[in-house]
This record gives C-alpha cells, sequence and structure tokens, in this order.
C-alpha cells in the first residue's frame, strides 16, 4: 500500500494523540487489577485486529495469507514484551506511586531522540549524532526537570516512566523490521497475541486471581478505549504512517504524546494544569521539534564538511 508523505505524517500524528490520551484514561483503571486489564485489553483488541486482517487482508501492505516466520516471531514477542506488556505495566506503576500522567507522557515524549539516535543503526547506517541533537537533548532534558520539579512525581514512579520509554523506542525499532513483509494489520495482532500470555502470567504471578472481579461500568469504558482505540486504531495507523516515513521521521512525531496527555488529563478533570507542567511539557516540545526537523541546507553543508574535517 502506497500512501503520500502527508497521509504518513497525518496517520502518525492521530496515533500519537490516541496514545498520550491513553496515559490520563489508565488513571481509571487504578483499582483494578493492572496486569489483568491489559491482558483483557490486548485479548479483545487482537480478536478485533485477526478479524480485520481476515476481512480485509490488504489493508496495512501486507500481501493475503502471509505468516510471520520464526525469526518475525521471535521479533514480535520482544515488542510484545517491551513495547506493550513492559509499556503499559510501568505507566500503570508509575501513575499508582503518586506521579502525573503529564510527567509520564513527557518523559515517554522522549523517545524521538533515542529512535533518531538508533534508527540508522537499524537500518545498517553508521555515524554520529549531530551537534543539533545535543542541544535538543539538553532542552528535553531541562524540560523534563521542569515537569518533575513542579508536577508531582516519586521516585519509583520516574523509574517506571524510563522503562516506559524504553519499551516505547523499542516498539516502534522493532516493528520496522517485519512491518515491510507482514503489514501493520499483522504486525499489530500478533504483537497483542503475544503479549496477553505474558499479561496473564504476571498476573498469575503478582497475585492478582486474589482480586479479579467485574470492572465497573467506568472502567469497562476506560478497558473498550484502550482496546479499539488506543491499540487497535492507534497501533495500525502508527504503523502504516511507521513504514511509508521511516524509523527517524516518524519518531518526530512522538514528541506529540506529552501534549496529547496533558490535554486530555486537563479534560477529566475539568481544569486547567499548572503552569509548572505546561510550561515543562511545551519545552520538551520545543527541544524535539528544534533537533528533529530538517536543518536548513547551509546548515546541512556545514556539519558536512565539520564531519569531513575531523
Amino acid at each position: 500500500m502506497t500512501i503520500s508523505k502527508g497521509t504518513a505524517v497525518a496517520l502518525c500524528v492521530l496515533g500519537m494523540t490516541l496514545v498520550g490520551s491513553s496515559v490520563a484514561v489508565s488513571e481509571l483503571l487504578l483499582d483494578y487489577p493492572t496486569l489483568t486489564a491489559q491482558a483483557i485489553r490486548y485479548t479483545a483488541a487482537a480478536a478485533v485486529l485477526f478479524l480485520i486482517a481476515h476481512r480485509f487482508p490488504r489493508l496495512g501492505g501486507a500481501r493475503p495469507g502471509v505468516r510471520p516466520t520464526g525469526r518475525e516471531l521471535g521479533i514480535l514477542l520482544v515488542v510484545a514484551a517491551t513495547g506493550m506488556a513492559g509499556f503499559n505495566a510501568c505507566i500503570m506503576l508509575a501513575l499508582k506511586h503518586d506521579t502525573e500522567p503529564a510527567v509520564v507522557g513527557t518523559v515517554i515524549g522522549a523517545a524521538p531522540l533515542g529512535l533518531a539516535l538508533l534508527g540508522p543503526l537499524v537500518a545498517g547506517r553508521r555515524g554520529r549524532p549531530s551537534g543539533r541533537l545535543v542541544a535538543a537533548a539538553v532542552v528535553v532534558v531541562a524540560g523534563t526537570a521542569l515537569v518533575e520539579g513542579t508536577g508531582q512525581a516519586s521516585r519509583i514512579g520516574l523509574l517506571a516512566a524510563a522503562g516506559a520509554l524504553v519499551g516505547e523506542i523499542l516498539f516502534s525499532l522493532l516493528a520496522a523490521v517485519v512491518l515491510p513483509r507482514l503489514g501493520a494489520v499483522r504486525v499489530a495482532a500478533y504483537s497483542c497475541a503475544l503479549a496477553v500470555p505474558l499479561l496473564f502470567g504476571g498476573a498469575l504471578a503478582a497475585g492478582e486471581t486474589t482480586a479479579w472481579r467485574l470492572p465497573t461500568p467506568t472502567e469497562a469504558g476506560a478497558l473498550v478505549y484502550l482496546a479499539l482505540l488506543m491499540t487497535v486504531a492507534a497501533f495500525v495507523v502508527w504503523f502504516i504512517g511507521l513504514e511509508r516515513l521511516g524509523v527517524e521521521q516518524a519518531g518526530i512525531l512522538v514528541g506529540l504524546m506529552p501534549v496529547a496527555t496533558l490535554a486530555t488529563a486537563a479534560v477529566m478533570a475539568t481544569t486547567l494544569p499548572g503552569v509548572g507542567p505546561a510550561l515543562g511539557v511545551l519545552t520538551v516540545a520545543a527541544g524535539l521539534a528544534f533537533g528533529l526537523t530538517r536543518p536548513r541546507a547551509k546548515d546541512q553543508e556545514r556539519s558536512a564538511a565539520l564531519t569531513a574535517s575531523a
């Protein structure tokens, strides 16, 4: 499936907006067994995705009837373990330890730097980070510190948010390897299916079985949102855009996540966010935009000359 760059950008923007909003929506599940909730979510999402793959086999760019090889299943298992099960478990852990959604979203919003640094290696290219990226990293760190200093956050919450950041980076890096052959829908479907036993196993190990119960109407609504919008819709549109743009260009748009997180939290709380968290998120977004937008032609020539003389 061939789409324009503009369409790919729009799809990635939509995907990151949905993912960013999920951080605040996840707060509605704080009283429900954490890993069990995520297992239910991915079970429902996998069922819907496999149904879509069956009814619309060419959606997402895959050939009809294609199945993952053993190597591809291994890659998808790592995607499920880190970018899905681990990612969401870290988010829930952070929220349960008195860490505001804006803080979690801001930390995860640093993922574009990781994708920009590691993307060339995955693509088989070599190179060193540019000065522009280093300067952007300083701005991102400053913005994150601003959010942490004024927003509520605990040490465990920040460590959990950092774990979610690693999962977010691996999610796109590894998915990009298998997207060309499997397509967006099948990558999302198999990843969700592989995440389910990991999450149920974790729930058993954590002793969540004693707390199993039917979700309340509010919790059920949150699970439906996470399964259909944040998982089925967000994963498919993100993967389609990611395959068209590549890891480095699509990674720029991950910087929209903290903005979506802050906006959703404000809507759910029916109040404006504090000045500190708002400035922190905007500072991070500015740093990402500065570091990951394409420099002007003169800047590229100067950078190339400096690299050649080094």
